[in-house]
C-alpha cells in the first residue's frame, strides 16, 4: 500500500539494516536461494531476485504484523505447517520465521505493547553487531544468520569508498609535486615564488659564428634584392657585394631585360637604402654578371676555393625568393661537377655545377651559396623542374662554383668583357655512341675541326671520338663543353680519343679563348 503513515493503519519502521558485509559463497543464503518451493518459477514471499545488486539478499519488509494476515484473521500457513515467507533450512531443523516488524517501546504509538526481544530476536539490535550475534544478555540462538558449523570463513573484502577517494588525491597531490619539480627544471631562471621570468627580461640574440643563424647575421648585410623596371619586361633577383667599392655580382638572366638601355636596375640593400646600377659586363655563356652603386664601404662577401667543397658540406643560400627579401635557407652539398645546361637555343649557358638541396626558388638566381665559414661557395642559378613544369624547389637547385664567379667577374671589371677556353672542334648532337664524336663533315656554318685550332695541332680529326677529360668519362655533348670551360683559356687538358680504326690515344689540348657574348 502507498498510503502514508498514520492516515489508515499504524507506520511501521523501516525493514531491518542490510548486511554490512557481502555473504560467502559458501554461508547459506538468508531467506531464499535454496528453497525447494521456487523450483516451479515462483520465488518465495520476501525473496529479492538474483542479480539484484547489494540488496539481493535482503528481504522484503512485510506490510503484515508478525503472527497476523491482512485481513486481520489468523495467519495461514502453507500445508507443511511454515509460514509462507519463512525459510526452511534443509537440515531437519525448525526453520526460523521472518523477523518481526514490531517496533520496540520507544517506537510504539498509542501506549500498546512492545514486542519481547525474545519475540523479536534480531531486530533493533546494536547495529555494529555482526548478523549472527544475538543483542547483550541473551542466549545465542541459532539462526540462518550464522555461519555453518565447523567453519568460518573470513567475508571478503571490499575496498571501500573512503580508500578510493584517498588513493585519487594521493595521486593529484604527487602530480603537482612531479610537476612543480618539472617546471623548475624547465626554467631555471624563475623566481623562488615559481613564477616565470617577466616578458621583458634581456634575452640574448647571440649565435657561435659558424651556425645557421651566425653564417645568415653576416650575410644579409652583403646579400642585395635587384628589380629591373621599364623596358621591354620586368624581372627580380638577388646578388652579393663583391668589393667594398660598389661592384656586386649577380646573374645574367636576372638583368638581362635592362642590357638593351631600355631599363633600369634598381638595387635594395640591407638597410632599405636603394640605389640605380649599372651593368660593367656579362656573359651568357656563365650566365655571370658585374653592376656598380655609386656607394662606398660596402661590406663585401668572401669568396671560398670551390675545388676544396666536398659532397655533405652545410650550406646556406640567401636572397630574395619571388621577392621576399632576406630570405635564409639551409642544406648540404649534394654533388659536384653537375652539367646544367640553362638558357634557349639563343641564350644557354654550360655550367660545372655544384648541386645543393637547399630551397632555391625564382628570385634566389644571383644570390650566394655559402659554406658553415661564412664564405661563398657559390652563385645560385639554376633549380631543376620535375617535368618540365614550372614549379618551386624541389632540393635540386644548382650554383655557379666560387672559382668560376671569381675569374670572370675579374675579367669583366679589368675589361669590361668575358671570355671561355675551346679545344676548337664542332660536335654532333646525334651521337648516341660512347664518347662523344666529331663530326665527321664540316657543316654551312662550322667546321668540324677549326683548322689551326688547338683541336687541329693535338692531332683530332672529324669523326673522332672522345671518351674522357682528364680522366673523368664524358658521355653527352653538354659533359664535354661544361667540363672544358671549368677551366681558363690557356690550361692543358688531356684528352682520351678513339679513332675510327679503333685505337685509343691521350692527346694534350692547349685551350684557346673565345669572347663570350653580352
Amino acid at each position: 500500500m502507498n498510503e502514508r503513515p498514520g492516515e489508515h493503519e499504524p507506520a511501521y519502521p523501516p525493514a531491518p539494516a542490510p548486511r554490512t558485509e557481502p555473504y560467502s559463497l559458501d554461508e547459506p543464503r538468508p531467506y531464499g536461494g535454496d528453497d525447494p518451493r521456487a523450483e516451479d518459477g515462483h520465488r518465495p514471499w520476501g525473496e529479492r531476485p538474483t542479480g539484484a545488486g547489494e540488496d539481493a539478499w535482503r528481504p522484503a519488509a512485510r506490510p503484515e504484523a508478525a503472527g497476523a494476515s491482512q485481513d486481520g484473521g489468523p495467519a495461514t500457513t502453507t500445508g507443511d505447517g511454515e509460514m509462507p515467507w519463512s525459510s526452511p533450512r534443509g537440515d531437519g531443523a525448525p526453520s526460523s520465521s521472518y523477523p518481526s516488524s514490531t517496533p520496540p517501546p520507544e517506537y510504539v504509538s498509542g501506549g500498546g505493547r512492545a514486542a519481547s526481544p525474545a519475540d523479536v530476536p534480531y531486530a533493533w539490535r546494536d547495529p555494529a553487531a555482526r548478523p549472527w550475534q544475538p543483542p547483550a544478555g541473551e542466549a545465542h540462538q541459532h539462526s540462518v544468520l550464522a555461519p555453518p558449523a565447523g567453519r568460518r570463513r573470513r567475508p571478503g573484502r571490499k575496498v571501500g569508498l573512503g580508500v578510493v577517494v584517498l588513493l585519487v588525491l594521493v595521486a593529484l597531490l604527487g602530480g603537482l609535486v612531479l610537476g612543480a619539480l618539472g617546471a623548475r627544471a624547465l626554467w631555471p631562471a624563475a623566481s623562488s615564488s615559481g613564477t616565470l621570468p617577466a616578458g621583458g627580461s634581456q634575452v640574448s640574440t647571440t649565435r657561435p659564428p659558424d651556425s645557421v643563424a651566425g653564417i645568415a647575421a653576416a650575410a644579409l648585410e652583403s646579400t642585395v634584392f635587384i628589380e629591373v623596371v621599364g623596358g621591354n619586361s620586368a624581372s627580380s633577383g638577388s646578388g652579393m657585394v663583391l668589393r667594398e667599392d660598389g661592384y656586386l655580382v649577380t646573374n645574367n638572366h636576372v638583368i638581362a631585360a635592362a642590357a638593351d638601355g631600355q631599363g633600369r636596375v634598381l638595387v635594395t640593400f640591407a638597410d632599405g637604402g636603394q640605389e640605380e646600377a649599372e651593368i660593367v659586363g656579362r656573359t651568357t655563356d656563365y650566365d655571370l654578371a658585374v653592376l656598380r652603386v655609386a656607394r662606398d664601404g660596402l661590406t663585401p662577401l668572401p669568396l671560398a676555393d670551390s675545388d676544396a667543397v666536398v659532397v655533405g658540406d652545410p650550406v646556406v643560400a640567401v636572397g630574395a625568393p619571388l621577392g621576399l627579401e632576406g630570405t635564409v635557407t639551409s642544406g648540404i652539398i649534394s654533388a659536384l661537377n653537375r652539367p646544367v645546361q640553362a638558357g634557349n637555343s639563343e641564350d644557354t649557358s654550360f655550367i660545372n655545377a655544384i648541386q645543393t638541396d637547399a630551397a632555391i626558388n625564382p628570385g634566389n638566381s644571383g644570390g650566394p651559396l655559402i659554406n658553415a665559414a661564412g664564405e661563398v661557395i657559390g652563385i645560385n642559378t639554376a633549380i631543376a623542374q620535375a617535368s618540365g613544369q614550372p614549379t618551386g624547389s624541389i632540393g635540386l637547385g644548382f650554383s655557379i662554383p666560387s672559382n668560376q664567379v671569381r675569374r670572370t667577374a675579374e675579367e669583366i671589371i679589368e675589361t669590361g668583357r668575358a671570355t671561355y677556353p675551346v679545344i676548337g672542334v664542332a660536335l654532333d648532337t646525334r651521337y648516341q655512341g660512347e664518347g662523344v664524336q666529331v663530326l665527321e663533315a664540316d657543316s654551312p656554318d662550322t667546321p668540324a675541326v677549326t683548322p689551326d685550332g688547338p683541336g687541329a695541332e693535338a692531332g683530332i680529326e672529324p669523326g673522332d671520338i672522345i671518351t674522357h677529360v682528364d680522366g673523368q668519362p664524358v658521355t653527352t655533348p653538354s659533359e664535354l663543353i661544361v667540363a672544358v670551360r671549368a677551366r681558363a683559356p690557356g690550361d692543358t687538358v688531356v684528352l682520351t680519343v678513339r679513332s675510327g680504326g679503333g685505337g685509343e690515344r691521350e692527346v694534350e689540348v692547349v685551350l684557346d679563348e673565345a669572347v663570350s657574348d653580352g
